[in-house]
């Protein structure tokens, strides 16, 4: 009797306890919920009331997970504030990722230099160039009329930059320049900087000047390379002898910027050059004719560009002949990508890179032996091999059948890492898969606050609706 009193006692309890379970699940549930937008919260609170290295670490956390939700709330701060270290790290964020909306606060900072710290100036002016804002083009103008010295080589970037867009505007500035390194004193440092500023214009009024210092054999050698990239910058025809006839000089450094001046030029004089730089000793001559193949699409280069992936003894060349395999995009290129990667032998540097090449340019075609090789790696704790292949799957955009990626994903949504389900956030973003809704709205409630926000901020953009709690 008393074993049967203590058994009831026990079933009693494992009811309660299975009916409780799901009320704890909803709250823990709630709770992450509300996590992810306390901690939002908290982060527009940072804007408005933190200090300089409270914003600092949060641009730091927004520039780690790609996130752009905060933007207009950076905007308004800049508007009010003077603070150097708030300004240059949202001028950074915003220019590395070409986001417009701080144009007329880094003008302002421009004109009004004097009452703004000198990094501030710096970064105004490096985030217009990163824009091409051609509307900043009179007042940095203005400012290398003045010729202050500490503002003279970011000025005359950020001026070529900004007038790249508009031919007049561009023509007018590259004459501005040319004045500037031939009747004033730039100092030796800046000149270099002005030719390439001259290159960025994209002017053909510039080719005569540029071609002249190109070819000036007793010119100092930092300028007749900053002359050969601004001729292949501007791609006018007319600078094509000088380009030519700088590949036979004697400098090392001067031949190879010849050669990779030569991508944006067409001609069998061209390709021949192209050919003879991959035979060259110096190994910057043959990432240059790797890096003009690239550009220039070269098929005919396919052969030289796999005896160089294969066999170059520097791996910088490898990787440069790799890339440029993947902008031929041929058949015969792709064949030999697919050897890079799929050879187990091979480095893992070469197997990523190769990877990423063939799948990113391919569409995504046979991508289950990319899968294939990613468990191999897991299996075997190549762990580089591992992280770099998930980086590619990540950013590889599939056409057509999406159903081995989407498989992955899921399983890397149901029972894989935090990385594993970062990426896997990045896949189905990638590649508009809106089957793993219930998956990514799991994923909303994740304890780790950051995946959550992320898969919030995915479920937006595939236009998956979170049930309200």
């Amino acid at each position: 009797m008393k074993l049967l009193v203590k058994n009831n006692k026990l079933t009693i309890f494992f009811i309660i306890l299975c009916l409780s379970h799901p009320i704890y699940a909803q709250q823990d549930s709630a709770a992450n919920t509300a996590q992810t937008g306390t901690a939002e919260a908290s982060r527009r609170e940072i804007i408005q009331y933190g200090t300089e290295t409270e914003i600092a670490s949060l641009i730091q956390s927004l520039r780690t997970e790609r996130a752009d939700y905060l933007d207009n709330d950076l905007i308004a701060l800049t508007e009010t504030s003077r603070n150097m270290r708030v300004l240059t790290g949202v001028f950074g964020f915003f220019g590395e990722r070409n986001k417009t909306g701080l144009e007329d606060r880094a003008i302002r900072a421009i004109k009004e230099r004097e009452e703004e710290a000198n990094e501030t100036v710096q970064s105004a002016l490096e985030y217009i160039g990163k824009l091409k804002a051609n509307q900043a083009v009179p007042v940095i103008l203005e400012l290398l009329d003045t010729e202050e010295r500490r503002y003279l080589a970011t000025g005359f970037r950020a001026l070529g930059l900004a007038s790249s867009g508009d031919k007049d505007l561009a023509d007018e500035t590259a004459e501005f320049l040319i004045d500037y390194y031939e009747y004033r004193e730039p100092g030796n440092d800046n000149r270099s900087i002005i030719i390439n500023a001259i290159g960025a214009t994209g002017s053909s009024l510039a080719v005569n000047f540029l071609s002249g210092i190109a070819s000036n054999t007793d010119e100092r050698i930092p300028l007749r390379i900053a002359a050969l990239d601004a001729l292949s910058k501007i791609g006018d025809n007319e600078g094509l002898e000088a380009v030519l006839g700088s590949i036979n000089t004697n400098d090392p450094n001067v031949r190879a910027a010849a050669v990779a001046a030569l991508g944006p030029f067409s001609g069998t004089e061209v390709e021949k050059a192209i050919f003879d730089g991959f035979r060259d000793s110096y190994y910057r001559t043959r990432i240059a004719a790797a890096q003009a193949s690239r550009e220039r699409k070269l098929a005919s280069a396919v052969p030289y560009l796999k005896f160089r992936a294969e066999r170059d003894e520097v791996p910088n060349v490898k990787d440069e002949a790799i890339r440029a395999l993947g902008a031929i995009a041929s058949d015969e290129a792709f064949e030999v990508l697919k050897s890079l990667f799929s050879e187990r032998r091979n480095t893992d540097r070469v197997r990523i890179l190769s990877a990423e090449m063939l799948f990113k340019n391919n569409e995504g075609r046979n991508i289950s032996s990319l899968i294939i090789e990613l468990d191999e790696a897991k299996t075997k704790n190549q762990t580089s091999l591992y992280n770099g292949l998930l980086k590619v799957l990540g950013e590889t955009i599939v056409e057509g059948n999406k159903t081995d990626i989407e498989n992955l994903a899921r399983r890397f949504m149901q029972s894989g890492t935090i990385i594993e389900k970062s990426y896997s956030l990045d896949i189905a973003s990638n590649n508009q898969l809106r089957g793993l809704g219930e998956q990514i709205i799991a994923l909303t409630k994740d304890r780790n606050t950051s995946l959550a926000q992320k898969a919030r901020r995915i479920a937006g953009v595939l236009e998956i609706v979170i049930p309200e709690e």
